[in-house]
Order: C-alpha cells, then structure tokens, then sequence
C-alpha cells in the first residue's frame, strides 16, 4: 500500500480521501498556516503540517491539490527532498523560473515531477507524435469553452459583457504560453496540450464564452506526418463541487495508482 501526502484540502484532495482504500492511504496533509484546522476537519485523524520539513516518515508520494500556489509554495521543496510529486497544475510550468527550478529539484532529489492528464484526453498519440522525426507533429490547437459564468473573475470579465452574452465569443487567442500565464485558474489543459506536444510557444490556443452550452468543452486538433486528429471532451464537474473537474480527479487518482501497478498503459 502507498502512503500519500496531500497538498491542500480542496476538491482533489476530497476525492482522493474518498477513493482511499487498499491501495493506498493518506499519511499526512500540507495546509497553509493558519488553516490546519479547516484541513483536520476533513481528514479526521491525519497528521496535518505546514511545510514539507514537517512531513512524517514512510511516504511514498507527495500529491499536489492546492492549485499553482501550492505547487510553487511546496513543489521544488517535495522534489528536493526525494519524494516524487504529482500535480494538475500545469499551467504553473509556463513560467519558465518555476519549470527550471522543479526540473532541477527533481534531478537533486533524484525523483520525477509527474503531470497528471487533468481534463483532457488525447495527450499519449499527441505525446507519440511529438516523439517521432522531426515534422512528425507540425500543428496543435486547443480551444476551451465554458459557459460565460465560468469565465467569471478570469481576464475575460474584461474583454466581454459575460451576462450579456448571447452567442460564442472568442476572448483569447495566441500561444499555450500566453494563454497559462493570463490564465492561471483556466489554462491547465491548453499547457498539458502543449508539455505533450510542440510546447508552450508553438501550440495555439482559443479561450471562448458560450451562453449556449451548461458543460466545459475542450478541443485539440493536431497535423503532422503521422495524420492528423480531432478529440473533443465535454466534461463534468464533480458532484460536491461542480467547479472542479471530474476527470482531473480521476486522472490523479489514476496516476497514484500507475505507480505501483505491475502493468501501465505507457
């Protein structure tokens, strides 16, 4: 059985303690200071810490659920000291400094910085053709639509009218780069798309408001000397909280799992 550490009490983390069972356990919970009560609550009976230094012995993995500041507050640190970390925050990695900083912890701490599929699929044949010649992947383009109440305290209050939308409206387009960094909340997906791919700077992306949809969709098309394909996701959110994705969840759990499995899809 692995034992875990969970950064953060959020959604994530709910779901993980919820799916805990004969494979793994939850050995300890990283909160910020101030908040180890809110975060014992949830974990009943979990030692709950404020910095990796104050970990117990005996973990296996450190998983990261508290979002981009989580990671940036605790990642490098994890790594470092020889624990391997999963996250879905993606999109913190379009800051070349923090990318640079948890490459060379985890190379220190001689462990790996898993990135954990969030809510999109498709990334092992965009990855496959990114491991090919040269040219084998020539084009990657994502584009994410949510309702306009989903774009909500996000750049795009700012460039549309989200209550007075009634058809599609584009408010992003340009790099995966540019798309994480504006939007941090929004933008993991666009930067999985482009860590499996081409990368930050050659892989487009388009952020668009839709009154007509209730789900997050998300698209990535791709061309290259391997073909070309289409994939498409309408995702649900999870039940206790519908802001946070099902599959996001899903694809961490999944990853732990992956770990210890005599047997992995690679």
């Amino acid at each position: 059985m692995q034992r875990i550490a969970v950064i953060g009490y959020g959604a994530v983390a709910r779901y993980l303690a919820d799916q805990r069972g004969d494979d793994f356990e939850i050995g300890a919970v990283i909160a910020r200071p101030g908040r180890e009560a809110a975060a014992q609550d949830m974990f009943a009976g979990v030692p709950v810490v404020t910095g990796i230094d104050a970990l117990p012995d005996g973990l296996d993995v450190v998983v990261a659920c508290a979002g981009h500041g989580g990671l940036r507050a605790h990642g490098a640190a994890t790594l470092a000291a020889g624990l391997p970390l999963i996250t879905v925050s993606i999109g913190a990695l379009a800051d070349r400094g923090l990318q640079t900083a948890l490459t060379g912890a985890a190379l220190a701490g001689g462990v790996r910085l898993y990135l954990a599929s969030g809510a999109i699929g498709a990334l092992d044949a965009l990855s496959a053709a990114a491991a090919g010649a040269p040219g084998a992947l020539q084009e990657v383009h994502y584009t994410g639509r949510k309702p306009p109440a989903g774009w909500v305290g996000s750049p795009a209050g700012a460039r549309l009218d989200l209550s007075a939308l009634s058809e599609p409206a584009t408010h992003f387009e340009g790099s995966a780069r540019e798309c994480a960094l504006l939007y941090p909340k929004n933008a993991n997906v666009a930067a999985s798309v482009a860590l499996a791919g081409l990368g930050f700077d050659a892989t487009q992306a388009r952020l668009i408001a839709d009154p007509t949809i209730t789900r997050n969709i998300h698209e990535v098309t791709a061309r290259g000397d391997f073909g070309d394909f289409t994939f498409t996701i309408a995702g649900k959110g999870l039940v206790d909280n519908p802001k946070s994705s099902a599959l996001t969840a899903m694809s961490v759990l999944r990853a732990i799992r992956n770990r210890a499995a005599p047997v992995v899809l690679a």
